[in-house]
């Protein structure tokens, strides 16, 4: 059962994909029974009608046992929602002319790991951020020998890659001046701030500590000293809530922080999908920009990016021609019941 909600809406109509509508109280309502029904145990979300933030509501506890309850405040693991603003935070660095799209990373930086295949040498931040290095998502998932392989010529395909994210982050670490550990307070100056996000943090700090929600799985709350270190994780340690996050989509939506062919350059079709693509044959997505997979529908391209954690998982997806966007975190591996469900009140948003 979902224990209480916050209710941040501004208006009392919110309208969905297809330009119906359905008021805050109906969706909080919505909401809180399809949490109860997948089993959600606290969620917070977000929903932007015409570039702004419309709707946000918190459901639900930080821990089951506990029944601490959700607030406006409570922190969740964004999981690979990391990806999409840091591909954001890379483009400012291309703006500051201190990082090249398409010169090779090692030429800024060499990769020890994998300096045995010559063929490194031509990855580039543009492939890091469309994940077509040629890297394993995880060394230590794709290989029992735990080293670093490249499975393609890199530019050549498509491959999903944190390993990719980290070398550039390792990249943009030290054309800064600094190393992971101080990545994000350049991270907080240069995007978080300008944003106005009160709550988008890459590295572990005290109010993360103290308002971090607990994850969990089939047998309850788990362990809440994930990523208990002060690495900055470009692919995986952002921690947010929906508001903060939803201002990252706002700018996304008015093409503000960033010059008009940064924006381009991030939401344009830089790989393709080949048709035995999972993807492409699982739910419809057709190709990758520079942070953000694409999704065509009869509304326009929808850019979007799932998180998952397992004991947490997220989601995020804009759509431009709409300017309408949604966002959500939860504390719990329940996200695809939970969109198909939410689907059915306010549109297909995956």
């Amino acid at each position: 059962m979902v224990y209480g909600c916050h209710s941040q809406s501004t208006i009392e109509q919110i309208k969905t994909i297809s330009g119906k509508s359905i008021t805050a109280a109906k969706l909080d309502s919505t909401i809180k029974s399809i949490m109860d029904s997948v089993q959600v145990p606290g969620l917070s979300i977000a929903i932007i009608n015409d570039s702004k933030i419309v709707y946000h509501n918190t459901f639900g506890v930080s821990n089951i046992e506990t029944q601490e309850p959700i607030t406006k405040e409570s922190i969740f693991e964004a999981a690979s929602l990391s990806k999409p603003l840091f591909a954001y935070f890379a483009m400012k660095q291309v703006e500051k002319g201190i990082l090249d799209l398409d010169k090779p990373l090692f030429k800024y930086l060499p990769h020890p790991d994998v300096e045995y295949d010559e063929r490194y040498q031509s990855i580039t931040a543009r492939m890091v951020l469309s994940h077509t290095t040629g890297f394993p998502n995880w060394r230590k998932d794709d290989n029992k020998d735990g080293k670093l392989y490249i499975k393609f010529t890199p530019g050549r395909d498509f491959n999903y890659s944190g390993e990719g994210y980290q070398y550039l982050a390792a990249v943009v670490a030290k054309i800064n001046g600094t190393d992971l550990n101080g990545l994000d307070e350049i991270f907080q100056k240069e995007v978080a701030r300008p944003l106005k996000a009160e709550i988008l943090y890459y590295n572990r700090n005290d109010k993360i500590k103290k308002h971090k929600v607990y994850g969990h799985n089939e047998n309850g709350p788990t362990e809440n000293a994930q990523y208990d270190g002060n690495t900055f994780g470009a692919a995986y340690s952002l921690h947010t809530e929906a508001v903060s996050y939803a201002q990252f989509l706002i700018a996304m939506l008015k093409k503000e922080g960033l010059a008009e062919n940064s924006f381009d350059e991030m939401l344009k079709e830089q790989v393709h999908f080949k048709d035995d693509n999972h993807l492409k044959q699982e739910v419809g997505q057709t190709g990758w920009g520079l942070g953000l997979a694409q999704k065509p529908t009869e509304h326009g391209m929808m850019h979007l990016h799932t998180g998952n954690n397992h004991d947490f998982q997220t989601y995020m997806m804009i759509l431009p021609e709409k300017e309408f966007g949604i966002v959500f975190f939860m504390n719990a591996g329940k996200a695809i019941p939970f969109i198909q469900n939410l689907n059915a009140v306010i549109g297909p948003i995956f």
